[in-house]
């Protein structure tokens, strides 16, 4: 038995020194772990595999009225604010005969999209105003 108390002993002395498990005085105790570890992180909804749409919100709501006339490559390459989604649906619905959306669609639609696709410093640049571009040399008169 006088055997087995120094190995108890020499376990419990490991356990204090390799896993921590002996109580420090707070007053000399250090942080391992810098400040900006133990904030958590925001967790980014997963990725349509099909579309590349983030799944949060009305993603499938978008999925169903968008990309049926085009790319979803195309919604998730732009960025806007709602102001400029909901210049974009209606420059389609004037120019590229896209359905009227009811009050409520278009709402969800423009909400999903302002808050997943917003403005960014890597986004397209505005067009230029006409009165900066050259002349079209294949303008005509009918243009």
């Amino acid at each position: 038995m006088r055997a087995a108390l120094p190995v108890f002993a020499l376990a419990a002395i490991g356990c204090a020194v390799l896993s921590g498990c002996a109580k420090e005085d707070p007053a000399t105790a250090t942080i391992d772990a810098p400040a900006s570890s133990t904030r958590t992180a925001a967790v980014e909804p997963s990725i349509d595999p099909a579309t590349g749409f983030k799944m949060t919100g009305d993603w499938q709501l978008v999925r169903g009225h968008c990309t049926g006339c085009h790319s979803s490559k195309l919604i998730t390459q732009q960025r806007g604010t709602p102001q400029q989604w909901l210049t974009m649906i209606r420059w389609m619905q004037a120019k590229q005969n896209l359905w009227q959306f009811d009050p409520d669609t278009e709402s969800r639609i423009i909400a999903y999209l302002a808050e997943n696709y917003p403005p960014d410093d890597a986004q397209r640049r505005a067009a230029l105003p006409a009165e900066l571009m050259p002349p079209n040399p294949y303008a005509t008169a009918s243009n």
